[in-house]
């Protein structure tokens, strides 16, 4: 365009914003920010920004909105084809992942500093199911009752740990990512199958199991009957709240846990064990009942171990009050300024279709319960298919749900690991506990 037009146009342009009140300082200088440009350039370099900028505008219309999902990294493929399945089937919006760290400790103090900042740079969230309720505590969730409803999910559809670890005063603010839970594991070669069909149903209690440890141990070359965690960490708190049943009868529980550090059958340094110990000791044929998570039946499975033990010789059943639920969680970032778009994409991932592809692609447990009986996802992972594995997978319990976990758990972990070392302080530990509770 030649320079007197340009100038003509210009002083057109001028009257019509006199016109205008004033004018409206909406312009968008998106075109020079991008393309790192100065205003000073000559009028035939501005001309060409100008129409550049006005195909960017046209074109920006259609692009599609980008939804920021904040997850740690996936050694095997599910979450990307997940994320790809979604994308495909969307013309409207776009997921981004931002992967974070597999540190633990890590990735929340990220996300507690990026919410408490109030930014909003991620949409999605997945946590660990302990953080729920200290982000939901804190204002940095989204409630999710109504997007439920309107879009027809059932919360009695999803695995009930997670959903109860997601759930804070009576607001439901996550849907399962992926969940864990805690298993009984015992020697298949060793248990007589009427206690075995008596575990698997989960119709038993805590002193059926110390039966079935004390009848059991020293048969095929076993030393102990039970192993678990009881070391002064979060293992510890998962365990407690096993054994009360949820903290619903505490005092009860913490004497059952001590019972059991006492007996013949079980380990005298049982106080330091993790899940590292336990399974040791159960992969090398010296326990003859085991609590941990599924993670085990892999390692047992897996020649490379070196397993003394087979996986024909090994059931898995519900425990006593159920198992704690581990695993993760999905959310809405209360900051997020996409948050149809992030619900469509959670809702996605958490239904049915985004939950087989995570269980058919990476081997994770459905947190959309239904999908337990799908033939494709049991036959990713032939334990998900046995009786015993689905009764725990439907009797999951879930941690205490507080704004203040970490407090909550540290002081659940020093009173009972205390009571346990001594014998002493029962009603002192018990107290302790339910109080932090309350808090």
């Amino acid at each position: 365009m030649k320079k007197w037009l340009l100038s003509l146009l210009m002083v057109a342009f001028v009257f019509a914003l006199a016109a205008c009140n004033g004018g409206d300082e909406t312009g968008d200088n998106g075109g020079d920010e991008a393309n790192g440009n100065d205003t000073t350039q000559n009028e035939d370099t501005e001309q060409n920004d100008n129409e550049t900028n006005d195909n960017n505008e046209a074109n920006n219309s259609d692009e599609k909105t980008v939804i920021k999902f904040a997850a740690q990294n996936d050694n095997t493929p599910a979450t990307q084809k997940v994320i790809d399945a979604f994308n495909s089937s969307q013309d409207k919006y776009v997921v981004e992942w931002v992967e974070m760290t597999n540190d633990s400790a890590q990735m929340h103090d990220q996300l507690l500093n990026s919410l408490s900042s109030e930014s909003s740079e991620y949409d999605v969230i997945s946590m660990d199911v302990v953080w729920a309720g200290e982000f939901a505590g804190a204002g940095f969730l989204e409630p999710i009752d109504i997007m439920m409803e309107d879009a027809g999910l059932n919360a009695e559809d999803f695995n009930q740990g997670s959903m109860i670890s997601g759930n804070y005063k009576g607001i439901q603010y996550t849907l399962p990512f992926f969940p864990d839970l805690g298993l009984l594991y015992y020697r298949s070669d060793i248990v007589s199958e009427e206690d075995a069909q008596k575990l698997i149903s989960g119709d038993y209690t805590y002193g059926d199991l110390a039966a079935m440890a004390e009848k059991y141990t020293g048969q095929n070359d076993t030393k102990y009957g039970f192993v678990y965690q009881s070391k002064q960490y979060e293992g510890l708190t998962v365990n407690v709240t096993e054994f009360t049943d949820q903290f619903s009868n505490i005092e009860e529980g913490l004497q059952t846990m001590y019972d059991f550090t006492t007996a013949d059958w079980t380990p005298e340094n049982i106080l330091t064990f993790t899940e590292g110990e336990t399974h040791t000791a159960f992969e090398n044929g010296d326990a003859v009942f085991a609590r941990n998570w599924p993670y085990m039946y892999g390692r047992i499975k897996n020649p490379d171990t070196g397993a003394a033990v087979t996986p024909e010789q090994v059931g898995v059943a519900p425990l006593p009050n159920g198992g704690a639920v581990g695993g993760w969680l999905l959310g809405i970032s209360k900051f997020s300024e996409n948050k149809e778009g992030a619900w469509e994409f959670l809702s996605f991932l958490a239904g049915p279709e985004g939950q087989k592809i995570m269980s058919t692609e990476g081997g994770y447990l459905p947190g959309y319960a239904p999908l337990m009986e799908d033939q494709e996802v049991l036959g990713s992972n032939d334990m998900l298919s046995f009786e015993g594995f689905q009764n725990a997978l439907n009797s999951t319990i879930a941690r205490p749900v507080s704004p203040n976990y970490s407090e909550t758990s540290d002081t659940i972990q020093v009173s009972t690991h205390k009571y346990l070392s001594s014998g002493n302080g029962l009603d002192e530990a018990a107290q302790a506990i339910e109080d932090a509770l309350a808090e």
